[in-house]
């Protein structure tokens, strides 16, 4: 069992959210090629280790916020609010 830490509500089981993917910046809409906005959207990086993820606590307090989460172990911590 995977256990998240929501910043308002505390840890919770994983099945409590919705993962939001990756944290990273997003192209400029009024710059970005065609090529920029599939490799945003489309191409994840998954690396084994911490990564930098949203989450959205959809049975609990419905706001999204940031977890730097290792890959291999699953251990978490919140890095603070999103929305």
């Amino acid at each position: 069992m995977m256990v998240l830490s929501c910043p308002w509500c505390g840890p919770r089981n994983a099945t409590e959210f919705r993962y939001g993917g990756e944290n990273h910046s997003r192209p400029d809409p009024n710059t970005a090629t065609a090529q920029e906005w599939r490799r945003f959207l489309f191409m994840k990086s998954n690396p084994l280790g911490p990564v930098q993820e949203t989450w959205y606590h959809r049975a609990g307090c419905r706001k999204y916020f940031s977890v730097e989460r290792d890959t291999g172990t699953n251990e978490n911590r919140p890095l603070g609010a999103d929305r």
